[in-house]
This record gives C-alpha cells, sequence and structure tokens, in this order.
C-alpha cells in the first residue's frame, strides 16, 4: 500500500493528465451512448462539440462581415450601441452596402428641404416627434390616447426580460416620452417608474386573469384604476415569432414574484394556449373589445402576425356596419422577435411584415376604415429609413424590442431561451442581472429613441416634408432589379396610402407638449 501512495505520489503532472484522459477515454467507449462521434473518436471527439458550441461567437466576431449577420449585423448594432452612448454614429469613405441589393430602400429626396422656422418645435427639440393620430378618438373611449412619440418598446413581458431590463425600459421611456408595452406577463412593479404602459395580455390573461385561468374584467377594471399610467390596453392575437402556437412557462421559472403578477402557481408549468377562452370568433371579439372599452375607458386594440385575410376582412366589415372596433392595431413581422420558437414557425409561419401590413392595410383602406384606425408596425423597424418605408406604407407609429434590449446592452447571443443571456437582460439570474444599472441604462434607451427620431424627422425633412405621417408611398423606392426596374411602393404593393390628416407640428406641440411637461391625451 505504501509503494502505491509513493508511486502516486510521484507520478508527474503530464502522468495525472494521461490517467484523466484514460478514465474518458473509457467512458467513452463503454459507459455512453448519447454520442456517437464520442465513441467513435473517443477524447477527441469533445473537440467537435466544444467547437460547436462556441461556433456563434467564433462566427459573430472574427468571421461574419459587417453586413451579413441575422437578424441584425454589425453595422446596426453598432448604430444603436453609439446612439446609445450619444456617440459618433456616422460612416466615413461612404456605405460599404451593396445599394443594388433586392429590396434595398432609396428615399426620393426633395429639391428644397422642409425649413425648420425659428418658432417651429423643432427649433427647440430636435427629437420632438408625436403620433399624428389620437388613439380611441374615433370611438369616443372616454380616455383618448396621442402617444407622444412615433417609437416605443414592444411588448416583452417581465419573466422573459429580467427585472432589471424591464425597469430600464420603463424609466427610459419615461426619460423619451414614449410609452412601454407590457408583453403578456402581467403589470410589474419595473413597469410602474413613471413611463406610459400599454397594458397588454394573450390568451394566458395573466394580471387579470380568475382562478379557473379565464380572463376577469373586475381585475382589469382594478387594475387600470389603481394604475392610471396605463394609457391603452393590447389584446394579443398572435406574435410573429410563433403566430398560432400557445406556450408552456416552465414551473421552475415561476418564482414567488411571478406567480403574483401573474396570478398563477408558484413552481406549476403554466399553459398559455394558442386560443383565447373570452371568445372565439369574430364578432365575439369585437363585443370584447367593446366591453374592456365601455368598462375602463381606454383605447383597445388588438396585435398579429398576418397570414390569412379572410378573418380580417370579415373584422374590416363589422366595423364599417357597426362603426365600432379596435381603436389600434398593430401589425407584428412573422419573421419573429423576442419571442423563442420552433425554427418551423420563426421561419415560415406568417408573413414578414412589410408583407403582411401592406395586405393588411390595402384591405382596411378598401373599406374606409384607415382613419380610424392607429395603425402601429412592429418588426425590425427601428432605424430610421426603414421607418420612413413603414409611414409611407401607412404605419402611424413603431414599436421595437430588440432594438430597445440592444440599447440597454444586449449583445445578440441568441440564448434568451436558456436564461444564460450574458448581458443579464433576457434571464432571470440575479447574478447576471447585477450586470445592468437602470439609472445608466434608462438613459441609453431615451438616448437610443432620441437619436432615432432627430434622424427620422432629419430624413423627413430631406423629402420636403415636416412630419413622417406626410410620406407617400411614391417616396420611396425599392430594388426588384436595376433601376430602370425598380418601384415605388405603390406599384410595388399596388395600393396608395391615406393621407394622414396634419395641420403643423405646432398644432401636435399644442396639444401634446405643455408646460415643459407632455399631455399625451388629445386637446
Amino acid at each position: 500500500m505504501d509503494s502505491f501512495i509513493n508511486m502516486l505520489s510521484n507520478t508527474p503532472w503530464w502522468g495525472w493528465v494521461l490517467i484523466a484522459l484514460a478514465l474518458v477515454a473509457i467512458r467513452d467507449i463503454f459507459f455512453q451512448k448519447a454520442h456517437t462521434i464520442s465513441h467513435n473518436y473517443p477524447v477527441v471527439g469533445h473537440l467537435r462539440y466544444m467547437l460547436e458550441k462556441f461556433g456563434p461567437e467564433m462566427r459573430q466576431y472574427f468571421v461574419a462581415n459587417n453586413r451579413e449577420e441575422l437578424p441584425f449585423n454589425r453595422i446596426e448594432r453598432s448604430w444603436i450601441y453609439a446612439s446609445a452612448k450619444k456617440e459618433n454614429n456616422y460612416e466615413g469613405f461612404g456605405t460599404d452596402r451593396d445599394i443594388y441589393e433586392h429590396q434595398h430602400i432609396f428615399i426620393n429626396n426633395a429639391m428644397m428641404p422642409f425649413t425648420i422656422e425659428k418658432q417651429h418645435p423643432n427649433a427647440f427639440d430636435k427629437a420632438f416627434l408625436p403620433c399624428a393620430k389620437v388613439m380611441g378618438i374615433y370611438n369616443k373611449r372616454k380616455k383618448p390616447y396621442r402617444p407622444a412619440s412615433i417609437i416605443n418598446v414592444s411588448a416583452m413581458s417581465f419573466g422573459s426580460l429580467s427585472a432589471k431590463a424591464v425597469e430600464s425600459l420603463n424609466k427610459g421611456v419615461y426619460l423619451a416620452n414614449a410609452y412601454h408595452n407590457t408583453g403578456e406577463g402581467g403589470l410589474s412593479p419595473y413597469h410602474s417608474n413613471g413611463g406610459d404602459v400599454i397594458f397588454h395580455f394573450g390568451t394566458g390573461y395573466f394580471g387579470v386573469r380568475d382562478e379557473n385561468g379565464n380572463f376577469s374584467m373586475e381585475k382589469m377594471v382594478k387594475l387600470v384604476q389603481d394604475n392610471p399610467f396605463i394609457k391603452a390596453i393590447e389584446i394579443k392575437l398572435s406574435q410573429g415569432a410563433k403566430p398560432g402556437k400557445g406556450g408552456v412557462l416552465p414551473g421552475k421559472k415561476i418564482s414567488k414574484e411571478i406567480a403574483k403578477i401573474r396570478g398563477v402557481e408558484v413552481g406549476k408549468d403554466v399553459l398559455s394556449p394558442p386560443n383565447h377562452s373570452a371568445f372565439s370568433n369574430v364578432p365575439e371579439m369585437m363585443n370584447f373589445i367593446e366591453d374592456i372599452a365601455q368598462a375602463t375607458g381606454l383605447p383597445v386594440g388588438i396585435k398579429a402576425a398576418i397570414g390569412k385575410l379572410d378573418q380580417w376582412e370579415e373584422l374590416a366589415s363589422i366595423m364599417k356596419k357597426t362603426n365600432k372596433g379596435p381603436d389600434f392595431i398593430t401589425v407584428d413581422g412573422g419573421e419573429g422577435g423576442t419571442g423563442a420558437a420552433p425554427p418551423s414557425f420563426a421561419d415560415h409561419v406568417s408573413l414578414p411584415w412589410v408583407y403582411g401590413f401592406s395586405d393588411l392595410y390595402k384591405l382596411f383602406k378598401s373599406k374606409g376604415l384607415t382613419e380610424r384606425i392607429v395603425f402601429v408596425g412592429s418588426g425590425k423597424l427601428g432605424f430610421p429609413a426603414k421607418a420612413a418605408m413603414a409611414f409611407a406604407m401607412g404605419v402611424d407609429c413603431i414599436n421595437v424590442a430588440r432594438e430597445a434590449m440592444l440599447s440597454i446592452g444586449c449583445i445578440q447571443a441568441q440564448v434568451c431561451h436558456t436564461n444564460r443571456c450574458p448581458s443579464g437582460v433576457a434571464t432571470q439570474s440575479k447574478w447576471l442581472q447585477n450586470g445592468i444599472d437602470p439609472t445608466l441604462k434608462s438613459v441609453r434607451l431615451a438616448q437610443y429613441f432620441n437619436t432615432f427620431r432627430k434622424e427620422f424627422l432629419e430624413i423627413t425633412h430631406a423629402a420636403g416634408y415636416e412630419h413622417p405621417c406626410q410620406f407617400k408611398m411614391e417616396d420611396i423606392e425599392m430594388n426588384v432589379d436595376d433601376h430602370n426596374l425598380s418601384k415605388e411602393l405603390n406599384k410595388t404593393y399596388m395600393y396608395e396610402k391615406k393621407a394622414v390628416p396634419f395641420s403643423g407640428m405646432q398644432d401636435l406641440k399644442d396639444c401634446v407638449y405643455l408646460g415643459g411637461k407632455y399631455n399625451t391625451q388629445t386637446q
């Protein structure tokens, strides 16, 4: 025994390495059955899995060029980071983008740009850019709402995002005079830091559900009464990441705090079914919308990714006949967003934003309904040129999700669904969240929004307009092939945007900016 111990004590370090490798090889060959590569190539086969694990990071930082990555390439991410930090976001030596690529956007500038006079609102605030329309004014809701910003935070719930991320976003929209959509996880304390809120719920009715998981009007009314910063309500029919598919929130992710906010049990899996239990068809949905609006006094809208149009046709017909219906419609892009989904859904189910929105707007325009609806675009529109295209197609304001996440520190690691987000934005890990300082990150979001609005206004003025709502479809061209075959948007999507009533930014200022503080209701 003593000689064995002496032998071990005299074994050099490389001897221990060989012993460890031998044990790994024995395990690979005789005891594990899950991995063929490790069995056939013991020890060495593990290198393959290691490289596969770090492959995305290697490609992101060392292989992909500036314009190559998806969903956001390095140029796009860098512009958001620089804008959020108030750094130089310019490019030098010309664009490195292939401006002849398919679907590249061109904005037709005017010979004479719009001139900002000395007393013009934008002479004092270069980022002042409210929505030209008012939610709920046509249907005469008790508390109509005009968004004070044309860019706002899209639906991302507490649970999918961390507490500090949600707090940063809400404090940021307060600084930027924008609104914050809660997502379907219910209203949390982290949504209550001064920013306007749009309360969003889906098929799980989190935050407004009874003990059986059904919608509770009583809880909805109390929620609105207790939280006057809730300015509108949004009903989620579907989302771009996985339209028509429900979800499961694993019990291990449901803490006491999340359970209280969502109205569910601690540690128990919670199902979000594909369908609503509060309604099963379009007429019932219309009644549901009107009931909520009547009970709360707030504008009520719907959010959906677009595919088949038959039920949308039915909705438009009922709205035309009854003079009722949703006050706003948020159109999500089928290219997916912050919600995790199977690739089969994210890649193939529902239309990309530009196709889905054009189909829907064309339908509502044919019914003469566009003036009564505030159209909200949501699908990678958080860049001024893309926003110009969206406004030319009929959008009235936009929501951003991943762009907002990037502004507060997201690095596009694409592990949101694993609870291991390295930036602390999309995780419930307390340790990982410690890297987020809401005081700093809220300023970053506000600076991104302010930079976006400032640059969007500059593009608008270059096109000869005062407000983006004045963009026409012929102001934007899109590559189909070469310039002889490029088409304006109205010829590409075969409709004309309905003109938005607009009398000037001064009138908007009188409505929403009084005494140094935004008043987001119409006057």
